[in-house]
């Protein structure tokens, strides 16, 4: 029996080259339709949301920055008082459901008890006030989800296994007929009693898209953690099965097994048929269930990508680190045909990422392809001379970087369009493929012009 090659791990102790984690309110704020975002920090911290975000903070959207000026910092100033004249403003003008501060650098380095003033104020105005730390001091791009994900775990209401009538047959309506032996009625019974919450912000679209894949193998998704409305966040406790959409939300992880006693399914992230398919395997097992029908709709899905895959089969790629989905892109990639140079990540939790580390190595084994190295918060300096040397097909990397590769005839690619990017599923790992391919084809057709122009230049 061969044995699988074992991934190499590095450490270059270098800085977290990363966009700024409070970049996170981009996204949650939509996702959680009546909650209200406070970002506390500093003049710079609002000049960048407004240019990542796209939205100006005037125009008053479902975040608003708490201002930090030199008072603030000298300690001239109370920040309970100040916090909760903000606050009072926000409940009036939006009626928020919960209000969600969010620390940044300037909060960390002044040690501004946030979590100390929050129940108070929580008190005076009668709404819900979590804190969430995403200072770029402690924490890379989209780790900023992970702690607001992990400070909300404590406000789920305690999971009651009590299952009404109405849930019973609800969740027999769900299940697809699919079985051609007599246990028709154990996938029943399964459905009725299985406690399945997911966690990650997506879409609504590929959420939904997510809620369907378990349901065809007869597990229900009893929530998502986050919710679109507060109300709705689910219940939690012993005997509910988590499981993760992300690879960068392993605090979340942590805190629903320790804090909440959930029982996390350790599985590869839903990115690419390949990572689907095996995610919706682990769920699975977890309920003692057959998996149906995923191997014809796993290759129904790499035909359906043939057209990128001549593209991407042989190309090389190098990571060079920005929103700790590069493991998973790495695996998806490799089994597209590509050789993975490096893989770059700000951080990583190997126990989270225990089952995505062993699919990498299996996909790398299946496809005959080397194992990519993998290095934790690398210096960039030293990636862009290895990159000198491999001289890759095409880099992922963060938007400080690409032009200055792009200018070294190294094709690029944002790694923070992955992020905001619809990537998760079966149905979405095209338009994974379609950010991928485009610097790609670009470099393609530029070639042939030239081709073309040099030919007429020739003839004429």
């Amino acid at each position: 029996m061969k044995t699988l090659e074992i991934p190499t791990f590095e450490c270059e102790t270098g800085n977290y080259h990363t966009f700024c984690p409070i970049s996170c309110v981009a996204w949650l704020y939509q996702k959680i339709e009546d909650s209200s975002f406070l970002v506390v920090g500093t003049k710079t911290r609002g000049y960048f949301l407004q240019s990542a975000l796209g939205v100006t903070i005037f125009a008053e959207p479902r975040y608003a920055m708490a201002e930090l000026e030199e008072g603030d910092i000298s300690a001239q100033l109370n920040d309970q008082e100040e916090l909760e004249r903000i606050c009072l403003r926000v409940k009036n003008d939006r009626n928020p459901s919960v209000i969600i501060w969010i620390g940044t650098c300037t909060t960390e380095i002044i040690k501004m008890d946030l979590e100390g003033i929050a129940p108070k104020l929580e008190k005076q105005l009668g709404i819900p006030i979590v804190v969430a730390r995403a200072n770029g001091l402690d924490y890379a791009f989209t780790q900023g989800e992970d702690t607001a994900l992990a400070a909300m775990t404590h406000r789920c209401p305690e999971c009651n296994h009590r299952i009404t009538d109405e849930e019973v047959n609800k969740a027999k309506l769900l299940v697809v007929d699919t079985d051609q032996n007599n246990n028709l009625f154990d996938r029943k019974k399964k459905l009725t009693t299985s406690n399945l919450v997911l966690f990650g912000s997506l879409p609504s679209s590929v959420a939904s898209q997510l809620n369907l894949e378990p349901r065809r193998q007869s597990v229900c998704v009893s929530g998502w953690l986050p919710s679109q409305k507060y109300a709705d966040l689910p219940a939690l406790g012993k005997g509910v099965y988590v499981c993760g959409v992300n690879p960068f939300l392993s605090r979340t992880a942590t805190t629903l097994m320790r804090r909440r006693k959930c029982q996390l399914i350790g599985a590869p992230f839903p990115i690419g048929p390949d990572g689907t398919r095996a995610w919706i395997e682990k769920i699975c097992s977890a309920f003692d269930l057959k998996p149906d029908g995923l191997e014809e709709r796993e290759s129904q899905i790499w035909k359906s990508l043939s057209d990128y895959l001549e593209i991407l089969t042989g190309k090389s790629i190098f990571f060079m680190g920005d929103n700790l989905l590069e493991i998973s892109l790495a695996r998806f990639l490799i089994r597209c045909g590509m050789v993975v140079y490096e893989v770059g990540i700000p951080y990583m939790d190997r126990r989270y990422q225990a089952a995505e580390l062993l699919l990498l190595q299996c996909t790398c084994e299946k496809m005959k392809k080397p194992m990519p190295r993998i290095v934790e918060k690398p210096d960039n300096y030293s990636q862009v001379q290895r990159m000198h040397e491999l001289q890759p097909d095409l880099a992922i990397t963060g938007m400080a970087h690409a032009n200055p590769l792009e200018a070294r005839n190294i094709d690029t690619k944002w790694s923070v369009e992955f992020t905001f990017a619809q990537i998760h599923g079966f149905v979405n790992a095209r338009d994974a493929l379609e950010l991928v391919t485009r610097p790609l084809r670009r470099r393609a057709e530029s070639i042939y012009r030239c081709r073309n122009l040099s030919k007429q230049m020739v003839k004429g």
